[in-house]
């Protein structure tokens, strides 16, 4: 029996992929960002900080902290975060605006370094791996994949650069948040909105 779902009609009228019609603050994240390019190093960066941090948690979790994330991680201006030092490591284990996980939280200070090291910058080595805009749109949940070839090079070259957690799968999250690739369903009003 197929559990798949398409895009659900919301209490304002408009259909959205299921997920995004789940709270108010998943629908606001749908609607204005997921799906839409991100670009910029220090944008970018704060996604692979964000989507590290979501690992073995759910996306809203880090979304309703996502403010107390920015400010405890300098904005994520990765220059910033790259000077972070033990203290600032122990600053963030007691910070309860946060996701108070040593292992993340130690990597996002490495990876700032990476990042701020990184030849040719952030933006240019995640974007080289975005997806075929023609792709077909996805009709149901079914058809949504966790994991992509593009997405598992893209693990590949931030662990090669020195990045991590950074799994196939969190770059496929990463890819589909920052509009490397558009799985809103076919019938979701964002995507017939960017199609314009």
């Amino acid at each position: 029996m197929s559990t798949a779902t398409g895009a659900v009609l919301g209490a304002d009228g408009l259909r959205r992929c299921g997920w995004g019609d789940s709270s108010d603050d998943y629908r606001v994240y749908h609607d204005t960002e997921w799906g839409r390019p991100v670009r910029g190093d220090d944008a970018l960066f704060e996604r692979v900080c964000l989507e590290a941090f979501q690992s073995g948690l759910s996306w809203i979790t880090i979304l309703r902290r996502r403010e107390g994330f920015r400010s405890a991680f300098a904005g994520f201006e990765i220059a910033a975060v790259a000077e972070f030092g033990p203290a600032d490591v122990e600053r963030l284990l007691a910070d309860t605006g946060i996701i108070r996980n040593r292992a993340k939280i130690e990597a996002s200070i490495a990876n700032a370094r990476v990042a701020r090291d990184l030849d040719g910058g952030l933006d240019a080595l995640i974007w080289g791996f975005a997806g075929d805009p023609d792709r077909p749109a996805p009709r149901t949940t079914d058809e949504v994949p966790a994991v992509t070839p593009e997405s598992t090079a893209l693990a590949k070259a931030l662990k090669k650069a020195g990045f991590r957690f950074v799994g196939p799968t969190t770059a496929y999250a990463l890819m589909q948040a920052c509009g490397l690739v558009d799985d809103h369903l076919a019938d979701c009003h964002v995507r017939t909105a960017l199609t314009r």
